[in-house]
């Protein structure tokens, strides 16, 4: 049966990956009422309304606005794009969930990598961590941390939380944007190296949060380490690219730190912490400290997970790629 109280879902208006707005969408198809927390009041905002969505404009860091958010309903999503002030605006949304009071379930989305940040591992010598990480970072990102902090938060504010740990996304920029340059030549380059990862598509962790969202009572006080389907390493996702494209492309392995200087650096040199973000998991990955694969995505899903393929087949950069269009993004 559906919900009939609202449910609030931050970050609505969302961007390429849009978790936040294919939740949107899929619970409007089966019925539930949504309240969509968006930053502007614009074209993307009217696009939710179209859908049917009510919109709600605020700032998740005024606690007026997140109050004012949250009333009515009973259950919600927390997201938010990068940012130095996350953990400010997850407490925000803590502090206003408790004040209500009649919470179901705060589906809190985090990162993979917390599933790794135990308080123990986190306090090791540096040469544990490095070895733990793959070598080539010794620290996490300050948006890691600031997920870690997070999770800290709703854990003790004693609200029904449920964290939805995500690994690398298949729409993540380091894959479907700051990659995309180079395919013009038939090369994939990212500085992964030899090591096999299994990247999951966006669309999987939407429905997966949204059956969490719809049927919260199993999943209370749990947190989900999801991944891709498919652990293969990166000459097999370039076949996926290549098959998706219609021509061929090779996977050029990079060093790290010349590709975070060629692709991140330029593209990210206004935003410094999304940068330091994505240049730690490059770090991270191409260290060979990413690596495994869960089968925790699955029974969410109930039915069996999109492939990188799917995923590439379905993302509106790689569409552009097929129209010709130019991209955006170095080239070398």
């Amino acid at each position: 049966m559906p919900e009939r109280n609202p449910i609030l879902i931050t970050a609505a208006a969302g961007g390429i990956g849009g978790v936040s707005r294919t939740m949107v969408d899929l619970l409007l198809e089966q019925g539930h009422p949504v309240r969509a927390f968006v930053r502007q009041d614009d074209e993307r905002a009217d696009s939710l309304r179209q859908a049917g969505a009510e919109v709600f404009v605020g700032d998740l860091l005024d606690i007026a606005d997140v109050t004012a958010a949250l009333r009515g309903c009973r259950r919600v999503y927390f997201s938010m794009s990068l940012s130095p002030y996350y953990t400010d605006a997850v407490s925000l949304m803590a502090a206003a969930a408790r004040a209500q009071g009649d919470i179901e379930a705060f589906v809190n989305i985090s990162e993979f990598e917390q599933s790794f940040m135990t308080f123990e591992q986190m306090t090791a010598p540096e040469e544990e961590r490095r070895a733990r990480l793959g070598g080539l970072i010794a620290n996490w990102s300050p948006q890691q941390r600031a997920h870690w902090v997070a999770e800290q938060v709703l854990d003790w504010s004693g609200l029904p939380v449920v964290n939805v740990r995500a690994g690398l996304f298949v729409e993540n920029p380091l894959v479907t944007w700051l990659a995309l340059g180079s395919l013009a030549d038939g090369e994939l380059r990212l500085p992964f190296g030899p090591h096999e990862l299994a990247p999951i598509a966006g669309y999987d962790v939407a429905q997966a949060c949204v059956n969490i969202l719809t049927d919260p009572t199993p999943h209370i006080a749990k947190s989900y380490e999801l991944t891709g389907p498919e652990l293969k390493d990166w000459h097999g996702f370039a076949e996926d690219f290549a098959a998706v494209l219609g021509s061929p492309v090779a996977y050029v392995p990079e060093d790290v730190e010349t590709w975070n200087k060629t692709y991140v650096d330029p593209a990210m040199a206004e935003y410094p912490h999304t940068a330091e973000h994505l240049k730690t998991l490059t770090r991270l990955m191409g260290g060979g400290g990413y690596g495994g694969i869960t089968d925790e995505l699955e029974p969410l899903l109930g039915r069996r997970p999109k492939t990188v393929r799917w995923a590439l087949e379905n993302n509106p950069r790689i569409r552009k790629v097929l129209a010709g269009e130019s991209l955006s993004g170095p080239r070398r």
